[in-house]
């Protein structure tokens, strides 16, 4: 009986076959990756956008208490995510550009180009809250 189990054959992809179907698999997704390349770029561009609207936030709250605007992250409260750079998850480093009494300007700089093109993309944010996007990537 353990015979005609063994000799019984099972319908099966050669290893020949499975190859192939990578290699197509792979060619198509190396077709539509450029067409993604935007959508990826623009999904990364949230965290920029959160993380200013946050700084934001405190830097409202800090001039309510002091009538002015902290020239530094920590005298805030703000504490930066660690970069992919550093092993971290964070795509943007976030920094107070220039502050004053009434003013200030805080901006997200991007440490890695997403779409490859050379630019790095960068957004800002005012005591206004106007955000927006200086350097688009």
């Amino acid at each position: 009986m353990k015979t005609r189990i063994l000799k019984a054959k099972v319908k099966a992809f050669t290893l020949s076959e499975l190859l192939i179907v990578l290699v197509i698999i792979g060619i198509l997704v190396l077709l539509a990756l450029p067409n993604l390349m935007p959508l990826i770029s623009k999904a990364k561009s949230t965290e920029a956008q959160l993380q200013l609207e946050h700084v934001q936030m405190l830097q409202k709250s800090y001039y309510y208490m002091h009538s002015k605007y902290a020239p530094s992250l920590t005298e805030i409260g703000f504490e930066q995510v660690k970069l992919i750079s550093q092993g971290g998850t964070a795509n943007y480093k976030i920094e107070i550009a220039n502050s004053s009494s009434t003013t200030f300007k805080a901006t997200a700089t991007s440490i890695t180009d997403f779409d490859g093109d050379g630019t790095f993309n960068v957004w800002e944010i005012d005591q206004e809250k106007s955000l927006k996007e200086v350097i688009p990537d």
